[in-house]
């Protein structure tokens, strides 16, 4: 079957812009071919900074033909009906359609359409165009003469030649012919721009593949970052030294050279007394270059490796030389401003951020400080962390913020804090909290275990949760702009991982106090009209956890449900315990999940969950029936069957087992405890019935489910479990 190869050749692409315009390319053109009925076999996308291309395997030559049969309107139907039948079918009169008859309809007309396959190369002239002018770059351009012209082309960069060719390997194939933007499609690309700019003609993927290698042009992205990787890991081995790896620096650094040529530069030790994510980072982000680490003295090197686009006839050292003289003088600016930046003690900075605003309806960066400072202290003690140290934590955390240093580079907020804090002699726990406030920041980053960082870390999060929830600026649907849902999730990997037994709704109502106590006027407008004439500080933070904070804890069991899933948790489990357990004390939810789990793999726990589930199923039809819930005791006089005897006589004396066993959040004594109860639900399924005539003795059964069913329900709602 024939192979197509599409390349589009431009000025140099954004090495960021490449993976998603892979992607597209390949999701458009096999979508449009699956489309016209020509499924392939298979694809691969391919991007240099001077070009993307697909190659599809296995299109068919040629459509299949079409042949089928309209039914159209009875014979003798009014002429509108049988005039729009004809428009339909494409036809020009009754005469080019058929008559059948139907045993009960009668005789009505059919359309026979047939329509003949076309060739896939017409087919492909047809949609490549079209491809070309929609392709969706984030950003593009139009350019020359006719730029101004209505319906111009713009593509990411000036579209200098595209390759289109289709044909099986054993014939020479096919130039698909098509025009666009003044480009027609041809079988001519060129390789690198300078080592071997010519043009060259190619034929199928193998051979232009081939060909731009020999012209200096990987156009495999992944061989790209393969080869960087590997020569630049076995170049700072041959001197020594061992490479920083950064996936995110490798992926951009491929998407900037054709040909990549690793290379080795130095920088004067004397950089080295600044930190060494300054270095980095200097370094990275200016130059798109890797740093190395001395490991005999566990440090950075004075060393650097660059990827070149061009084999030079020095051998570098031009190329070096021009790296070295631009990270020295990048080095030397970060220099000074850490230097800079280490004259002006953390705390007088503080008053700069009465004058920047944190969000307009929740005051500035100093009020949000304050907040900060007065929850830390109140919630240190709750974690086991010295409350006067929390609360210069939380004075001093975002200081950094305004110095030169995160200015230039953002990332290291956090980071620098703690530096310049312990330069300045702040204690341990101080300066790593300044740093580790701000974890966790995504799924694979570490959770703050000293107490003084988890402190400051919660008060951060948690006075943000509540902030935003009480001005109704929450995540809907995928948009998320101030990331409260990575906070939430943040709060509860801190509380988790630290097992913390801290209850959510206390953290939430101490968050509130501060913003009321900030300006009560101020936040009544957020917290509902209820409270608009409270003068009050508790009736405030009433209308609050009535409107809001509620809420605020279904978005957290929600979050928490998505945490326990990341981490193998059945999702029913989790439901099952968040049903009946209010949303406050994580520790205890996530020991009741893994306790059910457990018990749920055993056959007593099974068996207990079909005999539940089935006792609830039986309550909740005739419940409805009714009209009426049946609850409290059964009346032991109306017990006639030795089956719900025993059933009655086991909950009385295992109900205080699994509440002492629960009580002391034994979770596991008290799931064996309400497994004493699977022989007498089982005997009772077995021999009572429960939908009697006698209605007393109807309801005292019905009453004994109901048993059941609280009694599990303690641990669970076991009626939303699966299985």
């Amino acid at each position: 079957m024939p192979d197509l190869l599409l390349e589009f050749f431009s000025e140099e692409i954004p090495a960021r812009m490449q993976p998603r315009a892979m992607d597209d390319l390949k999701k458009l053109v096999t979508d449009a071919l699956v489309e016209q009925g020509l499924v392939y076999e298979g694809a691969k996308a391919f991007a240099t900074p001077r070009r993307i291309a697909l190659a599809v395997h296995g299109v068919p030559a040629r459509q299949k033909d079409i042949r089928e049969e309209k039914k159209g309107p009875r014979v003798g139907a009014p002429d509108a009906a049988v005039a729009g039948f004809l428009k339909s079918a494409g036809l020009t009169s009754l005469d080019q359609a058929k008559i059948e008859k139907d045993a009960k309809k009668g005789e009505f007309y059919v359309a026979v359409i047939e329509k003949p396959g076309r060739d896939a190369i017409d087919v492909l002239a047809d949609i490549l165009p079209d491809i070309v002018r929609k392709f969706p770059w984030p950003k593009s351009m139009r350019w020359g003469p006719g730029s101004a012209q209505p319906g111009a082309l713009s593509w990411v960069r000036p579209l200098h030649a595209i390759i289109a060719t289709f044909g099986p390997e054993t014939e020479d194939p096919q130039v698909v012919p098509f025009d666009v933007g003044g480009l027609t499609s041809g079988n001519v690309t060129y390789g690198h721009r300078f080592l071997s700019p010519g043009a060259i003609v190619v034929r199928r993927q193998d051979d232009w593949m081939a060909k731009l290698e020999k012209a200096k042009v990987i156009v495999d992205p992944a061989r790209r970052r393969d080869i960087i990787q590997t020569e630049a890991k076995n170049l700072a081995f041959a001197q020594g030294f061992e490479l920083i790896e950064d996936e995110g620096l490798l992926a951009e650094v491929a998407g900037l050279v054709e040909w990549p040529v690793v290379l080795m530069g130095a920088f004067d030790d004397s950089f080295l007394s600044i930190p060494a994510e300054v270095i980095r980072a200097t370094i990275r982000n200016n130059q798109k270059c890797f740093v190395v680490r001395d490991p005999q003295q566990a440090r950075l090197a004075p060393r650097f490796i660059l990827t070149s686009n061009m084999e030079a006839a020095d051998g570098g050292k031009a190329i070096v030389a021009g790296n070295e003289r631009v990270i020295r003088a990048r080095l030397s600016d970060a220099k000074f401003f850490y230097e800079t930046d280490l004259k002006t003690r953390l705390e007088d900075r503080l008053p700069k951020f009465a004058q920047i605003v944190f969000h307009a309806k929740l005051g500035t960066q100093a009020e949000r400080i304050a907040r900060m400072v007065r929850f830390a202290g109140l919630l240190a003690p709750m974690v086991g962390a010295d409350p006067v140290k929390a609360e210069r934590a939380a004075t001093l955390c975002k200081a950094d913020l305004l110095t030169e240093v995160v200015g230039e580079f953002p990332e290291l907020q956090g980071l620098m804090g703690k530096y310049y804090a312990l330069a300045q002699g702040e204690d341990d726990a101080v300066a790593h909290a300044c740093e580790d406030h701000y974890k966790p920041a995504g799924p694979g980053d570490l959770v703050p275990a000293d107490p003084v960082a988890i402190t400051v870390a919660l008060a951060d999060k948690i006075d943000t949760l509540v902030g935003f929830w009480a001005i109704d600026e929450k995540p809907t649907g995928s948009k998320d702009p101030y990331a409260l849902r990575r906070a939430a999730l943040g709060v509860i990997r801190i509380i988790l991982s630290n097992n913390l037994r801290l209850n959510l709704g206390e953290l939430f109502s101490l968050a509130t106090e501060g913003y009321l106590e900030q300006g009560k006027i101020f936040m009544k407008q957020f917290v509902g009209e209820a409270a608009k004439g409270a003068d009050d500080l508790s009736a405030l933070k009433l209308s609050y956890d009535a409107m809001t904070g509620a809420d605020l804890r279904a978005f957290f069991a929600d979050r928490l449900k998505v945490q326990l899933r990341e981490q193998g948790a059945r999702h029913d489990l989790a439901d099952a315990v968040l049903a009946v357990e209010e949303q406050s004390d994580l520790v205890t939810i996530v020991r009741r999940v893994e306790a059910l789990a457990k018990f749920l793999d055993t056959d007593d726990g099974r068996n207990l969950l079909a005999g539940t589930k089935r006792a609830a199923n039986i309550l909740r039809i005739e419940e409805k029936k009714d009209g009426q819930s049946y609850t409290g005791d059964p009346d032991p006089s109306l017990l006639k069957e030795p089956e719900e005897i025993a059933l009655a006589q086991a909950m009385v004396s295992i109900a205080p087992e699994a509440s002492e066993a629960y009580a002391r959040e034994d979770f596991a004594a008290a799931m064996a405890a309400m497994a004493k109860l699977r022989p007498a639900v089982d005997a009772f399924f077995d021999k009572v019935t429960v939908n009697v005539d006698d209605k007393a003795l109807r309801a005292n059964r019905l009453i004994l489910l109901n048993r059941i069913r609280e009694a599990t329900r303690t641990v669970a709602d076991f009626s939303r479990i699966e299985g």
